[in-house]
């Protein structure tokens, strides 16, 4: 995860009685999986890294085999992200200074020390992937969190869409309850290729008004580019290339974002270069919160996004 203070905008703005079993489950089924699981179309072609979660890990054009995901470290990816409780100091016990002081914040891929998440379950049912697993703590050293995230992936035309699980069974009395947190709803890092932002922050969303271009906040300012004052009203941001060919994310229940760039635009998915997008909503999560949703993923050009969002957003309606 690139290093940044996500707690200015933070400050500003199961329990599973098997679990046991589950880790010898786990251990089981990490010895035998596959690196990836996958699925193609005639549009694009997706591939899950079942050794880093299950988090998305590659998309591309279905006869292009060129991955516009960025995976540099384990904070990139396309991936389930979450904050919960108070933001405290746990050097002594093996956080990461660069991440000190840091909220409980559960991650699909792995930690910051590059150890990943453990899979407990995957399979693939028609065009849709699911994966389980117990996520890591991102700023502490090989410290699984007590919970367990869930992913289905269905891939439909350029279409993907995702519904994640977090459930928590936090025993922890470090924390505490109750605080508020803006969640990544997903963390999404495409490649700095795709180096051209665009969204819609007009007050009348769903009219097919132009289109806005944000400036790109560089990670070098200090922090990701905030867009809350400038709201996000139908949803969605994209990152696209000079041929406005890229990948939108769109996440129904957010109309604030976070994104901008970190480095130099025109590198690719194993660089250290990276563009970054993230759609908002404040969540608490407690010992025992069980937390859902639902995005969507669309590749393509500029006006198929938007397009696509619009029939999204139609049939959410219906």
């Amino acid at each position: 995860m690139i290093k940044l203070n996500i707690y200015v905008i933070l400050l500003s703005l199961l329990a599973l009685s098997d679990h046991s079993y589950a880790q010898k489950d786990s251990a089981r089924i990490n010895s035998a999986i596959p690196t990836f699981m996958e699925l193609s179309n005639d549009s694009l072609r997706l591939k899950l890294d079942l050794t880093r979660g299950g988090a998305i890990a590659y998309i591309s054009k279905s006869d292009v085999d060129r991955n516009i995901v960025n995976v540099h470290d384990e904070g990139r990816y396309i991936q389930q992200s979450y904050y919960g409780g108070n933001i405290i100091n746990r050097q002594e016990e093996g956080q990461k200074k660069a991440w000190s002081p840091w909220s409980w914040n559960p991650i699909q891929v792995g930690d910051c020390y590059k150890n990943r998440a453990e899979i407990l379950e995957y399979k693939q049912e028609g065009n849709t992937l699911y994966v389980k697993c117990i996520p890591m703590l991102w700023d502490m050293k090989n410290k699984p969190a007590e919970a367990i995230m869930e992913q289905w992936t269905t891939l439909e035309g350029n279409v993907i869409k995702v519904q994640n699980k977090l459930s928590c069974h936090r025993t922890d009395t470090i924390y505490g309850e109750g605080k508020s947190h803006n969640q990544e709803l997903p963390a999404v890092y495409p490649i700095s290729a795709l180096n051209n932002l665009y969204s819609y922050f007009g007050d009348k969303p769903f009219t097919g008004e132009p289109i806005n271009k944000p400036k790109v906040v560089n990670l070098t300012s200090g922090f990701w580019g905030k867009y809350k004052n400038n709201m996000v009203t139908e949803s969605w941001m994209a990152f696209v290339d000079d041929n406005l060919w890229g990948m939108g994310v769109y996440t129904p229940i957010s109309t604030n974002f976070l994104a901008g760039m970190s480095r130099d635009p025109g590198y690719e998915a194993h660089d250290r270069a990276t563009s970054y997008m993230a759609p908002l909503s404040k969540a608490t999560f407690n010992k025992n919160t069980v937390y859902e949703y639902t995005y969507y993923l669309i590749v393509g050009d500029l006006n198929d996004i938007r397009k696509n969002v619009y029939n999204l957003n139609q049939s959410i309606k219906e």
